[in-house]
């Protein structure tokens, strides 16, 4: 059976995960441990709240190590909504800026726009060729966000010991009021949506399955 880790840091919705993979025939385990971390087929790496907290709790539990370890072994990570924002180089939160994970170029800020958060389902703009979003191009996910990353490069990971350097880069792309941001990353082994699959109904569950059909 596939078997996945929802990573536990303290920084997540990570109940609805647990569940939302589960129901997909997946072996799902929700753990903050490193090994298991490490080994089980897939890892998913939730997030809610401030960036700088997340990394801070991330850290602690030693996450930003085997969210590297699996990437340079190209065993599969999915960051969610904080989660995928981490994987940037950088954000900014309440005035302070924070280093993130740093295996995708760019940085997270503030949406521009006359109402924040961004809540509720919005349409994306898919990459062409997404794994992710491979059935689901034309649907609506569930997004509950104040800041996003408006831009997406490829990062110089080679300061981690991960090469990435033949790896296709799939960006994905949400406009909300004067911001077009990250909707979804893909590149190797590492994905990341800025909305949320396990709320996001039959859409989520068609994107989780894809993401597990790599694992």
């Amino acid at each position: 059976m596939t078997t996945a880790v929802v990573f536990d840091y303290g920084f997540g919705n990570v109940r609805s995960m647990v569940r939302a993979l589960a129901d997909l025939g997946v072996d799902t385990t929700l753990t903050s441990d490193y090994r298991q971390a490490l080994e089980a087929d897939g890892l998913v790496v939730p997030g809610v709240g401030a960036f700088a907290a997340c990394m801070d709790g991330l850290k602690k539990v030693d996450g930003d190590r085997v969210i590297y370890d699996r990437i340079r072994a190209g065993r599969p990570v999915l960051g969610v909504c904080v989660g995928e924002q981490i994987m940037f180089e950088r954000g900014l939160e309440h005035g302070a800026h924070a280093s993130g994970i740093g295996l995708i170029g760019g940085s997270v800020n503030l949406l521009d726009a006359d109402v924040v958060p961004h809540m509720g389902w919005d349409t994306i703009e898919a990459a062409p060729d997404s794994v992710l979003l491979n059935g689901v191009e034309n649907e609506r996910f569930y997004f509950v966000h104040s800041y996003a990353a408006m831009e997406a490069k490829p990062a110089d990971t080679a300061r981690f010991d991960i090469d990435l350097q033949t790896s296709t880069e799939r960006v994905s792309w949400c406009t909300y009021g004067r911001s077009r941001f990250v909707a979804a990353y893909e590149r190797g082994p590492l994905s990341a949506t800025q909305f949320h699959p396990e709320k996001s109904g039959d859409a989520g569950a068609q994107l989780l399955k894809n993401w597990i059909a790599t694992l």
